[in-house]
């Protein structure tokens, strides 16, 4: 299965420009993941009607779109556990924070936001993934998301960077 995963749009409607991300990027994806602020309504309404979809809310999200969404979420897809949570809160870093959200929920993968600072790493057997921000890359040089191929006990996470 492959999985495109975003996080941090920050849009207040669902522009051309947003979508025609999606169909020249995510086009050939399973499913799409977003870990939250997406701020309008209008961009999880067109991921919902795009593909199989799940998502998170994250701090910065109006109230429609934190009503129709939980703070974290726990997905079973192939053979692995994912936890997806935005990451915001008060104490420590992004990524510590969540760590900790899924410590004792035997995850293999964490999905995470907030920070706009896309990373792929590991922290004790988890796979963690940030896929930064697709339009409000903040102090990073370039735009970016996450494209994650699930096979039968193989996992592939790409990061891809996008020139503006």
């Amino acid at each position: 299965m492959l999985i495109g995963i975003i996080s941090d749009t920050h849009m207040n409607s669902c522009t051309p420009s947003f979508e025609g991300f999606m169909h020249q990027h995510f086009n050939s994806v399973d499913m799409v993941i977003h870990a939250g602020d997406y701020c309008s309504a209008e961009i999880q309404d067109f991921l919902i009607g795009y593909k199989e979809f799940a998502g998170v809310r994250g701090n910065a999200d109006h109230e429609a779109v934190k009503d129709r969404l939980n703070e974290e979420e726990i997905l079973k897809i192939e053979a692995f556990t994912m936890g997806v949570f935005h990451g915001h809160g008060d104490k420590g870093k992004t990524a510590d924070r969540a760590f900790e959200k899924f410590k004792s929920h035997n995850v293999d993968i964490i999905i995470y936001g907030h920070s706009h600072q896309p990373s792929i790493m590991t922290r004790d057997r988890v796979l963690m993934l940030n896929p930064g921000s697709i339009t409000r890359k903040r102090r990073e040089r370039w735009a970016s998301y996450i494209l994650l191929e699930l096979g039968e006990g193989t996992v592939n996470a790409e990061l891809r960077f996008i020139q503006d």
